[in-house]
């Protein structure tokens, strides 16, 4: 090869790693992210707990036991474990009501620590206000106990009601313990042991995936990350860096790349909500929008007779009819390539309202001019 041609290629080379490297110091842009804030590192996860517990020292709020049997059960087996014999007795307290306790247990949670936990009523109890807590065991998926709960429950909601009107404001039957759950088992997993890292994108998405690895493999001048599918990337962990793989996770986790994402209009046709992507393009369209409207408005007169006139009063009917077709509306023509604002302007010049425009929107698909997914939820 020439030499002039290889100097060439040179100057070519070092030209892109000059322009990459200007990218990655250059100001973030309003739509560039962290790779923290789009994916995952695998193993590095929450866990959900669940537990069935007990809730006392209600004010009288507390379930019926004729109507929740499983809060007499529980209650009586409580009993016999402090040595109390209730069995055959009838029991009518309504101090006591059946919870479900929810936690999340936080990724490397070490033993003895605390956890929020939110307790739920299950029967008919109609507030926990001023309610303790039992001691409820936390179970995992895989059946094993990772967390223990009791504490007083802190309720937003109340209910108060008289004999002639009643109300309640927020959900006096759902409260929440702050760290009334403390840890007994951990969860073991080895991060640092780890030969390769997987990187989970929150949200799928080929250009994405391409786009952390590439990132990855200018910060560690090297071939270590590789996109496998839609939501993973493969990352290599060096050898000079298996003893230090937080450090090497917060470097990675400060790089920004800009997520792509699919146009698509998301629909929520209960409230006429609609969302639309930047990237949502419409082929050339044209779009009317008008419905035949016809108003009858009755308004009735009096008819008072003069005096001396010998007539009676009587009421004169007055009947106003309006008729509008919509006429002063035209046909809106969009062109080939319309953004997402100006999609938006022509539809509000016709005053379209939300509901109107969803129907328009699955027209614009339907005729295969919206190229974009709708998504209707």
């Amino acid at each position: 090869m020439p030499r002039a041609a290889v100097l060439l290629r040179a100057v070519a080379m070092l030209a892109a790693l000059a322009a990459a490297l200007l990218a990655l110091s250059a100001p973030a842009s309003a739509s560039s992210a962290r790779i923290k804030d789009v994916v995952d590192v695998e193993g590095v996860r929450d866990n959900m707990l669940i537990g069935y517990g007990l809730v006392v020292g209600l004010n009288g709020t507390g379930d019926s036991l004729n109507n929740s049997p499983f809060t007499e059960q529980s209650l009586v087996g409580m009993l016999e474990r402090m040595g109390v014999n209730t069995r055959g007795t009838n029991l009518r307290t309504k101090n006591v009501a059946a919870v479900m306790v929810t936690a999340t247990l936080p990724p490397y949670s070490a033993q003895g620590t605390r956890i929020d936990a939110t307790v739920s009523a299950m029967g008919d109890s109609k507030s926990l206000l001023g309610g303790t807590l039992l001691v409820t065991p936390l179970l995992g998926a895989d059946g094993e106990v990772y967390a223990v709960a009791q504490g007083p429950i802190a309720v937003s909601g109340f209910s108060a009601q008289g004999q002639g009107a009643s109300v309640t404001r927020g959900v006096p039957t759902s409260g929440r313990i702050s760290s009334g759950a403390i840890v007994e088992r951990e969860i073991q997993f080895s991060l640092a042991e780890l030969p390769v890292l997987r990187l989970s994108l929150r949200n799928p998405d080929f250009t994405t995936a391409q786009r952390v690895a590439t990132a990855i493999n200018i910060q560690l001048r090297g071939n270590r990350a590789q996109a496998t599918d839609p939501s993973s990337v493969l990352l290599s962990v060096p050898e000079a860096r298996r003893g230090d793989i937080v450090g090497l996770i917060t470097e990675i986790e400060q790089l920004r790349v800009t997520p792509d994402q699919i146009a698509r209009v998301v629909v929520d046709e209960k409230s006429g909500v609609i969302v639309m992507g930047e990237n949502v393009r419409i082929s050339t369209v044209a779009i009317a929008q008008g419905n035949l409207t016809i108003r009858v408005t009755e308004t009735p007169q009096v008819s008072q007779p003069g005096p001396f006139s010998q007539g009676q009063t009587a009421v004169v009917p007055r009947t106003d009819i309006q008729v509008d077709d919509q006429s002063n509306n035209r046909l809106a023509v969009m062109n080939s390539g319309v953004t997402l604002q100006e999609l938006v302007q022509s539809l509000n010049a016709l005053g379209v309202g939300p509901r109107d425009m969803i129907a328009i929107l699955q027209s614009i698909k339907a005729a295969g001019a919206l190229q974009a997914e709708i998504e209707v939820i």
